[in-house]
C-alpha cells in the first residue's frame, strides 16, 4: 500500500528536487548566511528518514568529547514531541522533562552521556539559548546536516549499509517517492563519512556509487551488544540467559530488522511481535495492547529497544506485574585510532 502512494505522489518528487537544488544553491552562494555561534559544532546527520543509527553514534561520540573533559551538550529538533520551541532538556543528564515533551532521543542521550541536552527547530536560535542555559565547549547537533542555517566546524554523514547496497531500489530515489531528503550529491558537503553496518557483515560500496564517496574520509561501524537491562531497575542480564525464551517483542523504530535479526541470531524468538511505527507515542491504548499480547503468547517477558524503554519507564504502573528488559547496543568505529584523530584535529587544536 506504501509502495502504491508512493508512486502516485511521484510526479512531486520533480517538485521537491528543485526545491532542495535551489536552497542549496543559495547556501553554497553564501545568499543565505550561516551563524556561527559561541563554541565548536559537530553535525551528525543522515541523508535519508530515519534508521541510519544516529543516536548510537551521537551517544559514542558525546562520551567520547566527556571523556577528554570537553563540555559538551546534545542539541536536538526532539522530534516526535508534543511541544514546540526551544526547551532546556538536562543540564547535568538528570531530566527536568518528561519523554513527551523532549521527545525520545535526547532523552535517552542525555540519560546514557550525563550531558546537557536540548531541543529546539531552529537550531541557531536553540543553539544560542542553550549556551545562556549551560558553559558549553561543543554542541553535538543531532540530525542537523539538513539545518544549514547553523555554521559546524565537523560535518558527519551517517548512511546504513542495508541501505547503500539496495541500489536501484525505490528508497533509493527523493522523497516522496523514495526515502532521500536529499540526492547523493550532498555528500560533497560533509567531512566525514559513517556507514553503519549495524549487525551485518560490511561489504564494499556498490560500484554506482562509488564516485560519491571518493576523497572523502569514509569510516564503517557496527553495533555490538552490551547486554540486556531491566526497564524497572536497570540490572544487567548477559545475552544468553535470554536464549530459547518466550519473549514478546515489542519496538518503535524506523528500521527494526537489525534489532530483530540480533535477537533472532541469538536464539531468542521473535513469532510473538508488536511492531509500531517510528517514535512511536505510547498511551494507555497501546499498552493495553502490549499487556494483552503478553498473556494471551504465555510469554516470558517483554523485550524492546533502549529507545522505547526510555517511553514505557513511564507506565511502570500500568506495567508493574510484567518484566520488561531493553536491548543496549554500543557503536563501534572500526578503524577507531583514525576516526578519534580526526574528531581532535578539529575539536582540540
Amino acid at each position: 500500500m506504501l509502495k502504491f502512494i508512493r508512486i502516485i505522489l511521484s510526479p512531486l518528487t520533480f517538485l521537491f528536487k528543485f526545491i532542495i537544488d535551489f536552497r542549496n544553491d543559495l547556501f553554497d552562494k553564501k545568499i543565505f548566511k550561516q551563524t556561527k555561534v559561541n563554541c565548536e559544532v559537530i553535525s551528525v546527520g543522515n541523508l535519508t528518514v530515519g534508521g541510519s543509527g544516529k543516536t548510537p553514534f551521537v551517544i559514542m561520540l558525546t562520551k567520547y568529547l566527556k571523556s577528554k573533559n570537553n563540555k559538551v551538550g546534545v542539541l536536538s529538533r526532539g522530534y516526535g514531541r508534543n511541544s514546540k520551541g526551544y526547551l532546556l532538556v538536562s543540564k547535568d543528564g538528570t531530566p527536568l522533562m518528561k519523554v513527551s515533551k523532549s521527545g525520545d532521543e535526547i532523552l535517552l542521550v542525555s540519560n546514557e552521556c550525563k550531558v546537557p541536552a536540548a531541543v529546539a527547530e531552529k537550531r541557531v536560535e536553540g543553539a544560542q539559548k542553550f549556551l545562556r542555559d549551560v558553559e558549553l565547549e561543543t554542541i553535538v547537533l543531532d540530525d542537523a546536516f539538513q539545518h544549514r542555517w547553523i555554521q559546524r566546524d565537523l560535518d558527519i554523514l551517517i548512511f546504513d549499509q542495508k541501505f547503500l547496497s539496495s541500489v536501484n531500489n525505490i528508497e533509493q530515489n527523493l522523497l516522496p517517492l523514495g526515502n532521500m531528503r536529499e540526492s547523493f550529491d550532498s555528500i560533497n558537503r560533509a567531512d566525514m563519512i559513517i556507514i553503519n553496518r549495524k549487525f551485518s557483515p560490511k561489504i564494499n560500496i556498490p560500484t554506482k556509487l562509488k564516485h560519491h564517496f571518493s576523497n572523502k574520509e569514509v569510516y564503517f561501524s557496527f553495533y555490538k551488544v552490551e547486554g540486556i537491562y531491566d526497564v524497572k531497575n536497570n540490572k544487567k542480564y548477559s545475552i544468553d540467559e535470554f536464549n530459547g525464551q518466550n519473549s514478546l517483542v515489542v519496538c518503535g523504530i524506523a528500521r527494526p530488522f537489525s534489532f530483530l535479526r540480533v535477537l533472532e541470531e541469538n536464539n531468542i524468538n521473535i513469532k510473538n511481535k508488536i511492531i509500531f511505527t517510528d517514535h512511536k507515542d505510547y498511551s494507555i491504548k497501546e499498552i493495553e495492547q502490549i499487556r494483552k499480547d503478553f498473556y494471551s503468547t504465555n510469554s516470558y517477558s517483554v523485550l524492546t529497544t533502549q529507545k522505547d524503554a526510555v517511553k514505557l519507564m513511564e507506565f511502570n504502573k500500568e506495567l508493574d506485574d510484567i518484566d520488561i528488559y531493553f536491548l543496549k547496543i554500543e557503536l563501534i568505529i572500526e578503524d577507531e585510532k583514525s576516526f578519534f584523530e580526526k574528531i581532535d584535529s578539529k575539536i582540540f587544536n
